[in-house]
């Protein structure tokens, strides 16, 4: 089996952070007031579960 090259690696994992991002941004779009500490929760972690999940859910990569 192949191992996946990284430009594919790195494109699956931007686009789960970016899902994530707007995911979490749309969710605090809808409250009254954001602080400090939720934007960088709505950042900081759909990036990180983004990049994560992105990094094991590559095209070509299967059980």
């Amino acid at each position: 089996m192949n191992a996946p090259s990284v430009p594919g690696w790195a494109t699956a994992a931007l686009v789960g952070a970016a899902a994530g991002i707007l995911l979490v941004s749309a969710a605090g779009a809808l409250t009254v007031e954001v602080d400090f500490v939720f934007a960088v929760l709505a950042i900081g972690l759909p990036t990180l579960c983004g990049a994560v999940v992105g990094a094991f859910v590559t095209p070509g990569h299967s059980r």
